[in-house]
């Protein structure tokens, strides 16, 4: 009886008890059971419909017949897939560029103080949070051959002789997507931005102006590498959101004309229900899928280097 006590005290501070172990799991089994019905369920569905011969024959029969990897081999010499690989790589790039340039700009711009600054910054995150519907017609509008404002502008300075039609031109329309995506994403990476900058010690800077540096020097040495992790993450995310970015090229040229504007949404959509290759559309999904995955792996690598 007297070494009882000992054994409880001893197995206790060795192994946790069975209940300290399952709580955590406890009150996150909701949220993930939640997660896994609303985005596993499709992710698996669509991962096996990929490996089908999934058309709207089969569809209705409910009846797909396994043809493994052949949906794959398909799509990879499909030349339009290529296309429109070629499109998303080019759109998401100059799209990330030059939102994190002018993005950055206006972070330090707002984080400065100057009159009605704190009303500037609400009036340019008000675009932020107009649907992607409203910002495709407006931009729609804009460059619109007779009375678009973007060749009002360009015509009346001279900086062309006759209006453009822009999103009718294979090698204009591309052009005219990006530059409506880049004006959609200003918003977000200047709030992501404005925060980090906000957190920056300020003495760093005090000692950067007591031995002379110049503002461009302070942007380079001081800003830019403490905004490391921010910067990484912000264009992390900017990759994921622009890569599969949808209703917004479909708003405007709907991947046209011909395929200058076709990406990897749009082509799957094309599939699914114009050509009605579930199996093929599926197959593009997870193309995207994986090449999601793989920059948020190279994420959380330089995350974890970076706090070691």
């Amino acid at each position: 009886m007297s070494r009882w006590p000992e054994a409880q005290s001893l197995r206790g501070l060795t192994f946790p008890s069975l209940r300290n172990k399952l709580t955590p799991y406890v009150y996150i089994f909701p949220s993930g059971l939640f997660l896994g019905m609303i985005m596993g369920f499709p992710i698996i569905f669509s991962i096996i419909m990929s490996f089908q011969n999934y058309t709207m024959e089969t569809l209705i029969s409910k009846n797909p017949r396994w043809i493994w990897f052949d949906n794959y081999i398909e799509v990879f010499q499909n030349p339009a897939f290529l296309a429109s690989f070629s499109h998303s790589l080019t759109f998401t790039f100059f799209s990330i560029l030059f939102q994190f340039l002018i993005g950055l700009g206006l972070a330090l711009l707002f984080s400065k103080a100057f009159p009605l600054h704190n009303m500037m910054r609400g009036l340019l995150l008000s675009g932020w949070q107009i649907p992607s519907v409203v910002t495709g017609t407006l931009f729609l509008w804009l460059f619109n051959l007779d009375y678009g404002m973007v060749n009002f502008i360009l015509t009346s300075f001279h900086i062309i002789a006759e209006p453009i039609a822009w999103l009718f031109q294979s090698d204009t329309a591309l052009i005219a997507v990006i530059i409506a995506n880049i004006w959609l994403g200003i918003p977000f990476n200047t709030i992501l931005l404005t925060a980090g900058l906000s957190g920056l010690p300020q003495d760093v800077y005090e000692a950067a102006t007591v031995d002379g540096a110049s503002g461009w020097q302070k942007l380079y040495f001081i800003t830019i590498p403490l905004l490391r992790s921010t910067i990484f993450a912000l264009l992390m995310l900017g990759f994921i959101y622009t890569l599969r970015v949808f209703d917004l090229i479909w708003i405007i040229t709907k991947g046209g004309p011909g395929t200058a504007t076709e990406v990897l949404p749009t082509f799957a959509y094309r599939l699914s229900f114009i050509s009605f290759n579930f199996g093929q559309s599926a197959a593009v999904a997870v193309i995207m899928m994986i090449v999601l995955l793989s920059a948020a792996v190279l994420y959380l690598k330089f995350a974890i280097q970076h706090e070691e």
